[in-house]
């Protein structure tokens, strides 16, 4: 039996280790873990959601921020890398389109497309432009039918079909693709929702020649986890949660350090300002947001197209920027189901090597069985 893990081929760009960093925003996830994931064989993800909060004016003209802060932490990944590269957006974003083009400008390998079902193209990208990138485009959905409709639409519209996609599953952090009463239900599962995908994949790969691989994420933290998604169908896995407790994590020390602190009960889920629920580790903000407490909300500029931020109770975009800064005052921790089993920083070489360590003694104990 196979003891190490296996390339993720998505197209013509091969990636050493099958594991994807998750793009954890604002300002989690910028050039600085990505490229030390990318230089361990995985693929560095750069979050693009609102990330001109990292820009001094920020405030007064997001959006031009949002643009600029992109192309530097692109280029400074590539300064410190040559491995895979990419960028996380949501489609629920204002400036969606800005951020793809600029993202295909940069010639990233890959762009990862959350928070809504990607079937138009982006204003401003032409379709031959679209067509002969080398960027790989990669949706991400939280089911069968998602992957059915946007495959099915691009093939009909655009001639063409996704280069791989994620399948995120409820035990994600942050906010989630499911109604509430979805993320519990046993016919949400990963484990069901892989093998369910991936049957729907399969129907498009053999009709139009083409291998679209499937990346699941959402509650995998360990060698064991890997192992498991992939035995069931899965190509690679996505992992955010677990990159955060590391040194080159872009977040405060004392971000990290709630990681560290939390225990199982404190993982909980809310009703974030964009009607989406999102995983979170509880705290004092939190619990005040919970009992329906109003928090200063000053909006200079609609970051996500569905917030109603006149009416919200908080800002979403500054509870997560001031959490990422260490101000856990104004401000809280997404984080996935298993934020909880983090017990120390280590650098991402590290972590890396336990993935394998606990992925090969896996193969092991199954080889013994």
């Amino acid at each position: 039996m196979q003891e190490t893990m296996n390339e993720l081929k998505i197209g013509d760009l091969t990636i050493r280790k099958p594991i994807i960093q998750g793009g954890m925003g604002i300002g989690i996830s910028l050039s600085r873990l990505a490229a030390a994931v990318a230089n361990e064989g995985g693929a560095g993800i750069i979050s693009a959601v609102c990330i001109g909060m990292t820009e001094p004016d920020y405030k007064t003209n997001l959006k031009e921020a949002n643009k600029r802060a992109l192309r530097k932490e692109i280029r400074k990944a590539r300064a410190l890398t040559n491995g895979v590269i990419g960028v996380n957006i949501m489609m629920a974003v204002s400036d969606y389109d800005d951020l793809f083009r600029i993202a295909l400008e940069e010639k990233v390998d890959l762009i990862i497309i959350g928070a809504g079902l990607p079937l138009r193209r982006p204003a401003g990208i032409d379709e031959e432009m679209f067509k002969n990138r080398k960027t790989k485009i990669i949706p991400k959905i939280s089911s069968a039918r998602a992957a059915n409709v946007i495959m099915k639409f691009w093939s009909e519209k655009h001639g063409t079909l996704p280069d791989a996609f994620v399948l995120e599953g409820p035990l994600a952090g942050g906010h989630l693709g499911f109604k509430p009463d979805e993320i519990d239900r046993e016919d949400k599962t990963l484990e069901t929702l892989v093998p369910e995908t991936k049957a729907v994949i399969r129907s498009f790969e053999v009709k139009y020649k083409k291998s679209i691989p499937l990346i699941a994420g959402g509650g995998i933290y360990t060698g064991d986890d890997i192992y498991h998604i992939t035995q069931l169908g899965a190509d690679g896995v996505k992992m955010g949660t677990r990159f955060v407790t590391t040194y080159e994590c872009d977040a405060a020390l004392a971000f990290k350090q709630t990681y560290l602190d939390s225990k199982q009960e404190d993982i909980q889920i809310i009703e974030s300002p964009v009607g989406l629920p999102g995983r979170v580790i509880a705290n004092q903000f939190v619990r005040e947001i919970n009992s329906g407490m109003q928090k200063p909300v000053r909006c200079a500029w609609q970051c996500l197209k569905g917030c109603k931020f006149k009416s919200v109770k908080f800002c979403i975009a500054d509870a997560l920027f001031s959490a990422a800064r260490g101000d856990f005052d104004n401000g809280f921790s997404f984080a996935g189901s298993n934020a909880w089993k983090a017990e120390r920083i280590m650098s991402v070489h590290e972590t890396f090597q336990q993935l394998e360590e606990e992925y090969q003694q896996k193969c092991i104990r199954r080889a013994a069985v």
